[in-house]
């Protein structure tokens, strides 16, 4: 029987990485011949949206010959199967991760890297004064995609809607995306240089392709927890909308309007009212259901936002169409296994 065996390749550019281990000596660096005896534990966990996607790397530094990583430096991280029956053998690429916590403990003596996201530049939480008038979603985003050195990525069901007007206040741009987002269900992701905005549960890959939608069964994973919240026993939502013509207040409903969930907003148009309505009863939904799972063998392939499908479980869990919020990969003395957070699929 042919075993599952775990594998990764780590590389390093500039000459950030100094030491007797990390020693530079060409750009970029291939350093996973003297990290993988000396490793201890690697975690990646990948999010949803505006959080940057973080990466941990615990080694083995009882001989003291390990050095210490500067803050600042960019590691690019492959991760898969190098062979097995299980399996399918190959490294994904996932990504690179900018240094910015580097600690040492002991004994036994311990160096722990953090690295996050290189896609997310400090001037993506800058705060800015801006306003637009007349433009669409699809404007917006690709000016903020534009000046942070991003290709920009927006769902054609956005891109076209109107905004009468938009203001940015002392708001960096992450916090005004993530505003739009909640205004329509949708969601902001950065991606291998790319700046992604889509309805949550689109699953949309940097390249702007659909994520394939996978199928998981029970005999995949070895522990699992599904959890359903009691919701609201309204089953719409209404939001208020200023109608300057009448110089009144108006209300927009979406579902049932009779015990309908109401919101303390009042929007500047129907439009607008309509499209936050539509918004809170997709989160509703969504946060009504939820399922962890973790698979004994590591799926380096998934990601956020991605539809899964899963089998073998109770009837209700199987008749639910769940989609990736949340996958944390973990290389270590236990092998290769991934945990996924899923929640109710729009």
């Amino acid at each position: 029987m042919s075993a599952n065996v775990p594998d990764f390749r780590l590389t390093v550019g500039g000459q950030d990485l100094r030491g007797a281990i990390f020693d530079p000596a060409a750009d970029p660096l291939d350093i996973t011949a003297k990290v993988r005896p000396r490793l201890i534990s690697l975690i990646l966990t990948e999010k949803r949206g505006d959080e940057a996607d973080q990466l941990e790397i615990t080694l083995d530094d009882t001989d003291g010959k390990l050095g210490l990583p500067k803050a600042g430096a960019v590691l690019r991280l492959q991760l898969g199967w190098a062979k097995g029956r299980d399996v399918e053998p190959g490294l994904v690429d996932k990504g690179s991760f900018k240094v910015d916590e580097v600690e040492h403990s002991g004994p036994p003596d311990q160096i722990r890297i953090t690295a996050r996201s290189a896609d997310f530049t400090s001037n993506l939480k800058a705060r800015r004064e801006k306003s637009w008038h007349d433009t669409t979603v699809g404007a917006i985003v690709q000016e903020v995609a534009g000046r942070n050195g991003l290709q920009p990525r927006c769902a054609a069901a956005l891109a076209s809607i109107q905004l009468k007007s938009v203001v940015q206040s002392r708001e960096s741009d992450m916090a005004l995306l993530r505003r739009l987002g909640r205004e329509y269900d949708a969601v902001a992701t950065i991606k291998a240089g790319a700046l992604i905005f889509s309805p949550i549960g689109s699953g949309e890959s940097a390249t702007g392709k659909p994520l394939a939608e996978v199928t998981l069964h029970r005999r995949d994973g070895d522990r699992h927890s599904w959890h359903l919240a009691k919701r609201d026993d309204a089953e719409g939502v209404t939001a208020s909308w200023h109608d300057r013509k009448e110089a009144t207040k108006k209300q927009v409903t979406v579902g049932k309007a009779d015990g309908a969930k109401k919101l303390s907003r009042t929007y500047a148009t129907e439009a607008k009212a309509r499209a936050a309505a539509k918004a809170a009863a997709g989160r509703a939904a969504r946060q009504a259901a939820t399922f962890d799972y973790s698979l004994a063998l590591g799926r380096a392939d998934l990601m956020p936002e991605q539809k899964v499908v899963v089998r073998g479980f109770k009837s209700e869990v199987d008749a639910t169409p769940w989609v990736i919020g949340e996958v944390a990969h973990s290389l270590g003395d236990g092998g290769f296994t991934t945990t996924l957070k899923l929640e109710r699929a729009p």
